[in-house]
Parts: structure tokens; C-alpha cells; sequence
């Protein structure tokens, strides 16, 4: 009789054990559908009379930019925005790479060649956002260095008014292997899109620019 006793304690357990393994653990794993959704980048608005944009906080601004490598005795006026160093850090990126926001007055058709040195034909982009756009692209190498330059000119836009992407970078294979890594172009184009994307053209003359975090 004793051991019939100890056989139905000893089931019982077992169950109970299984029980509390089965549903206390998944009361305890937080469930995917209810975790909270991570929390946004840090944004700032750069805005004048001509244009507004958001973009990244930890970028630097600059408004006393200008792109000379077209003409240096014409230099083309804008806003630039750096990426941070530390997104540069460990990797070949070069941490001058930046987004600019570029206009040309005179500019008879507004087209992204025409912000480029180099000879090249653009393109027609119609973007997600609902923007047309004469997209432009050129690349350059010298002493292990790589320069990649893509132009999105708001097609209509007056003044004529561009979106400039400067990617540089060092060649990954001039490093010795394991000390760096290669940078991740398609989340750094995707950084730039963002900014490029959140350009609201205004009609008034420029005016001093404001920055808002």
C-alpha cells in the first residue's frame, strides 16, 4: 500500500513540476507583440525662408559650406551636414562624409549634372515621397581614398535646388585584415535618404538659418 502512496506522490509532483516549467516561464519571457518599440533618433530642424529639414542631432550643421569642385571661381552655395565621427569609428568610412543642401539660382534647367564636375548624363526619379527628381552620380579614387558623389536635383525647383550625398571612404583592403571594418553603406545611404526625404521647399527669399532641436 506504501508504495502505491509513494508512486501517486511522487506522480504528482512530476506534473505539477511540468505545469509550473510550462506557463510560469512563459509568464515570466516578456511576449514579442507587447514589447515597446524602440525609441526614435534624436532629431533637428534646420530651417530658413527657402527650405526646412530634419536631420540626426548628432550631425554637425554648417552653413557657411560651399561645393567649388564644379568651378572655384563659382562656387555653389548650401548647408552641409556631417555625420558624426563615431559613426566612422572601426570602419573605412571617412568621417567627412555628409549630406548638403545646395541651390543655383541662375541655373537655366535644373538637372543633378550640373552639380557635378564630372561629364555625366542624369537620370529621372520619381521618389517614394512624391518628389521627381534629375539624379546624378561620379566617383573618384586617388591614394587609397574613394570619393562617391550623388546628386537628387528637385526637378522644377526655383531656385534649382539639390540634395547632394558625399560618401568617402578608404579602400577596406589597405588595412590590415581585422583592425577595421567595411562600412555599412546600405544603413548610411539609408541615414541620408531619411534627410533628403524630410526637405520642405518654401518661395520666400533665404534668411538666416534656425536650428531647433
Amino acid at each position: 500500500m506504501g508504495k502505491y502512496i509513494i508512486g501517486a506522490a511522487v506522480f504528482i509532483i512530476v506534473i505539477l513540476g511540468g505545469y509550473y516549467l510550462l506557463y510560469g516561464m512563459q509568464a515570466a519571457t516578456p511576449q514579442e507583440s507587447g514589447s515597446p518599440a524602440p525609441m526614435g533618433m534624436a532629431t533637428s530642424t534646420y530651417a530658413t525662408s527657402t527650405f526646412s529639414l530634419v536631420y540626426p542631432s548628432d550631425y554637425t550643421a554648417d552653413d557657411s559650406y560651399t561645393y567649388t569642385q564644379v568651378n572655384p571661381k563659382k562656387p555653389i552655395s548650401g548647408v552641409k551636414f556631417t555625420i558624426p565621427s563615431t559613426m566612422a569609428t572601426g570602419t573605412n568610412l571617412a568621417a567627412d562624409s555628409y549630406v548638403s543642401i545646395e541651390w543655383l539660382p541662375r541655373a537655366k534647367s535644373c538637372t543633378g549634372d550640373i552639380y557635378l564636375a564630372a561629364n555625366v548624363k542624369p537620370e529621372t526619379l520619381n521618389d517614394s515621397n512624391g518628389v521627381a527628381y534629375s539624379v546624378a552620380t561620379s566617383s573618384d579614387a586617388g591614394a587609397g581614398n574613394r570619393y562617391e558623389e550623388t546628386v537628387y536635383a528637385l526637378s522644377g525647383s526655383e531656385p534649382c535646388t539639390a540634395v547632394r550625398y558625399l560618401v568617402h571612404y578608404s579602400a577596406i583592403e589597405n588595412f590590415t585584415p581585422g583592425t577595421v571594418q567595411e562600412f555599412d553603406r546600405s544603413a548610411l545611404i539609408a541615414a541620408f535618404d531619411t534627410i533628403r526625404q524630410s526637405l520642405v521647399l518654401g518661395s520666400a527669399p533665404a534668411a538666416m538659418p534656425s536650428t531647433t532641436p
